[in-house]
């Protein structure tokens, strides 16, 4: 009896310390896994860039005047040589009663003077027709020998003079005239209307064919020479600028493909890089980190961006296509790590996590391309943490 109970305790101890040992020995660590694969491969880089028109076009007051009321609103389309809106002089200001009173004065002067020049040209006539008859009487004496060569060449000076005196005469009568007419105007507007003479009013057209995109002024009112009122652009010349990176726009030449999403709807977009632009300006990022970024300019199917429902001022994401390989061997970036300045993974074998050593190539997203050292098929750590050590067991999460 005593021995049987000695090996029942004994028995007892036993599995106690095994349910001890197995309770402490270290337990597999969770893991997300992922599985080295070969396939198509982009190396891209994205942005975000804003649709704009090529051409646009702002139309201006191009004198001084009255603007009418402009009829057209944004979105409105219009025509080649459309009128956009009206101008018409500015009517003058309202003379005060002193200022009535001295341009009656004027007209009154104005007609005197009239009169004055109107008496001197009967005169200035009279006077040319005497002479007209002198110069004709002193032809048939000096004809008939009776008169010298001087005294008809001072007759026919005289003629000549008194000619000329009635056209002199003619011009005043005239420029007296034209006194009379400003001195009525001036007394005519004297009430700040505008004579029907001018009420001709001015009309500003299209210079393309498009839509308005801006407007400026709406109402009527007095507007200044050069002050714009409508911004007019064609839709069909959509674009889109994207200012990237210096450092990514080196790596962008014009003609490659560009892909544009994330403007509201699931579909994609391809456009081509038309011009990346010789100069770079420095944009704060929304670290507060100085960042040079270069304009890259992109053209795009007009009529695709339409139906798909850009416009102009829209946000984009543009992914540039920078590298296409169709049989890539690759992996989440996020399973790379750095191990005495190498590049590492931990390869899953056996249960266990297992460092290994890898040449890397380009980088897409989250993606990293595997130039050597690892083998398609194989499942690696991604994100591995401070308790993944070489030998940990692991197991997938």
């Amino acid at each position: 009896m005593a021995m049987k109970k000695r090996i029942t305790i004994g028995l007892v101890v036993l599995a106690g310390v095994a349910a001890l040992v197995w309770a402490l020995r270290p337990q597999p660590v969770p893991v997300s896994l992922s599985e080295v694969r070969a396939g198509a491969f982009e190396e891209t880089v994205r942005e975000e860039g804003r649709t704009r028109l090529r051409e646009t076009y702002t139309v201006s007051a191009p004198i001084a005047g009255y603007l009418h009321r402009v009829a057209l609103e944004e979105g409105d389309a219009v025509a080649l040589g459309d009128t956009l809106f009206r101008l018409e002089p500015l009517p003058t200001p309202a003379l005060d009663a002193r200022s009535r009173e001295q341009a009656r004065e004027n007209l009154a002067a104005a007609r005197s003077r009239l009169q004055s020049a109107e008496a001197n040209l009967e005169n200035l006539r009279a006077e040319a027709r005497f002479a007209e008859s002198e110069y004709r009487r002193h032809q048939e004496l000096f004809d008939r020998g009776a008169v010298s060569a001087t005294e008809m060449e001072r007759m026919e000076t005289m003629r000549d003079r008194a000619r000329s005196a009635v056209r002199a005469g003619e011009s005043a009568v005239e420029v007296a005239r034209s006194e009379i007419e400003s001195a009525r105007v001036v007394l005519d507007i004297a009430s700040g209307q505008m004579p029907e003479s001018e009420a001709d009013t001015l009309s500003v057209r299209s210079p393309a064919e498009g839509v308005v995109l801006e407007r400026y002024r709406c109402c009527e009112g007095t507007i200044g020479a050069g002050e714009p009122v409508l911004v007019v652009g064609d839709l069909d010349d959509l674009e889109v600028q994207v200012d990237l990176l210096s450092m990514d726009a080196v790596r962008v030449v014009p003609g490659m493909r560009v892909r544009l999403t994330d403007w509201g709807r699931d579909a994609k977009l391809d456009a081509t890089v038309r011009r990346v632009q010789p100069f770079g300006f420095t944009k704060i990022s929304a670290l507060g980190v100085d960042e040079q970024r270069v304009p890259v300019i992109l053209d795009l199917d007009a009529v695709e961006a339409r139906l798909a429902g850009l416009a102009v001022g829209y946000r984009v994401e543009a992914e540039f296509l920078l590298w296409e390989g169709d049989d890539v061997l690759q992996v989440p970036t996020s399973a790379l790590f750095r191990d005495r300045g190498e590049w590492s993974v931990f390869v899953v074998e056996d249960g266990r996590a297992e460092p290994r050593r890898v040449e890397v190539g380009r980088r897409s997203g989250f993606t990293t391309q595997i130039l050597e050292g690892l083998e398609a098929g194989e499942r690696v750590v991604t994100r591995p943490g401070d308790r993944v050590q070489a030998g940990t067991r692991v197991v997938e999460n």
